[in-house]
């Protein structure tokens, strides 16, 4: 299976390439516009020259199975374009494109011609968030929180808080039929966003704070007296009467932790399988971002 990986930041070294380098059955090939990126990578995964480019035409020609895209959110939607011109399955880094109009543009041209397009929400994967899809959940809090990091509020909703509007959209446990958004932006720059989604018997409340004092990811969901807080992806706390804690292993790789391994292998799994995948839920998550960025930006942000 020849799989493609397009841009070799620190998303791809940490989080993906140590995933796609162990897999068997995957002819791993890179490619990214930095020699010397390109270079140091591909000699650390003991790849031979043959399976290192420099540009997407050279990638291309070597009729790939799948693709991941790991490169700058700016240049998405032109590299998705044209691997899905190529008929090549292809998994986004989240998000496809900084403004709705492109991610939806990427989004009809895959099912246009029929080529899987996957979104990179691994929190759905991660095993502390996706088991709390098995709970009662009238109650969902979410807060991602940095420290000295005020943004372009486009940027910042795009690249991170997406995270965190996908997580709830994934645990409400019915349809949404409110949405409120608060956010404080001063010289431009986002310092806090508030997004409540509420619906019939249940409230999800999702935070970001970058000006926090910590840097933090915080789920909590409750109902029928009783609670779960999943803290940065690696600690569980049950809450019945006594708390009680569960941490993470100390030999469970990170990306298996983050959700990032189950999120790969389920996309190559689609994949062998020509089990054809829709970014069509993807897309509604776009569309709850583009409407924060909207609020937030508005006269009533200030």
């Amino acid at each position: 299976m020849k799989v493609g990986c397009i841009g070799l930041g620190d998303i791809a070294q940490k989080a993906y390439l140590p995933v796609l380098g162990t897999l068997p059955d995957v002819t791993l090939h890179l490619q990214t516009r930095t020699p010397a990126t390109l270079t140091r990578v591909a000699d650390g995964l003991h790849l031979p020259p043959d399976r290192r480019h420099a540009d997407l035409d050279s990638l291309l020609s070597q009729d790939l199975d799948a693709a991941f895209v790991h490169a700058p959110t700016t240049v998405h939607p032109e590299i998705v374009a044209r691997l899905l011109d190529a008929g090549v399955p292809t998994y986004v880094d989240k998000p496809l494109a900084y403004h709705l109009a492109d991610s939806a543009r990427l989004v009809e041209r895959a099912e246009d011609r029929g080529v899987s397009l996957a979104v990179g929400f691994n929190r759905r994967f991660a095993p502390g968030y996706a088991q709390c899809a098995e709970l009662p959940r009238d109650l969902i809090l979410m807060q991602k929180n940095r420290v000295g990091l005020p943004e372009d509020p486009r940027t910042m909703v795009l690249d991170d808080f997406i995270h965190v509007v996908d997580t709830l959209r994934f645990l409400v446990p019915g349809t949404v039929d409110d949405v409120t958004v608060r956010g404080r932006t001063e010289g431009g720059l986002l310092h806090h966003v508030v997004l409540q989604l509420a619906g019939d018997g249940f409230t999800a409340l999702g935070v970001m704070n970058r000006l926090s004092g910590s840097a933090e990811e915080i789920l909590e969901v409750s109902g029928q007296d009783s609670k779960r807080q999943v803290l940065n992806l690696a600690e569980v706390v049950d809450h019945k009467g006594q708390p009680t804690v569960r941490r993470r292993g100390d030999w469970v790789p990170v990306a298996r932790q983050r959700g990032i391994e189950q999120a790969v292998l389920a996309f190559l799994d689609a994949v062998r399988a020509g089990r054809p995948l829709s970014a069509r839920d993807a897309l509604e998550t776009h569309e709850l971002c583009e409407r924060v960025v909207r609020a937030v930006t508005g006269p009533s942000a200030a």
